[in-house]
């Protein structure tokens, strides 16, 4: 028997382990473009990462002075470290993008009043990457529609499913 060879993007999936996910900035923004971008850490931070301990909630990203910062991300201290040795919780991160990719995100959200947030952060063949996204913010009717399609999208599926 054959085994079923794998797609591409099964295989890339297999090697991204997830950290963390920003489930509410999908909710709260209609994200237009989407950047994968490497994240500059020190090693008590890449541990607590390791651990799964990461919040995104809140953070976004910043264009200052030309290179784009993670703010308001907090990675909390790593518990098997003196208290020397660790890093601050919430400390601005450079994200590492090339001076193209920086241009064109700035320009979009200088422009057009969009916001750059922070949507997942995961590790790939061992390196922590953060998955940007350029969005618009919603409305709070805009959300309420939102919710209204995904609830007539998943009846109408389950009928569909109850049907055969």
């Amino acid at each position: 028997m054959a085994k079923k060879k794998d797609s591409k993007e099964d295989q890339k999936k297999k090697l991204e382990r997830p950290i963390g996910e920003n489930r509410k900035a999908r909710h709260d923004y209609e994200i237009i473009d989407t950047l994968e971008c490497g994240i500059l850490l020190v090693g008590s931070e890449v541990k607590t990462l390791r651990d799964g301990k990461v919040s995104l909630g809140e953070a976004f990203a910043r264009v200052l002075r030309g290179e784009v910062f993670l703010v308001n991300c907090e990675i909390p201290e790593y518990r098997n470290t003196s208290m020397f040795l660790n890093h601050e919780p919430k400390r601005p991160r450079k994200l590492l993008l090339r001076k193209s990719e920086i241009i064109k995100f700035a320009a979009k959200s200088d422009d057009k009043g969009l916001s750059i947030v922070p949507l997942k952060m995961y590790f790939k063949r061992g390196l922590v990457k953060v998955l940007l996204g350029v969005g618009r913010g919603r409305k709070q009717h805009d959300k309420r529609d939102k919710l209204k399609q995904q609830d007539a999208k998943r009846d109408i599926a389950r009928v569909m499913r109850s049907r055969d």
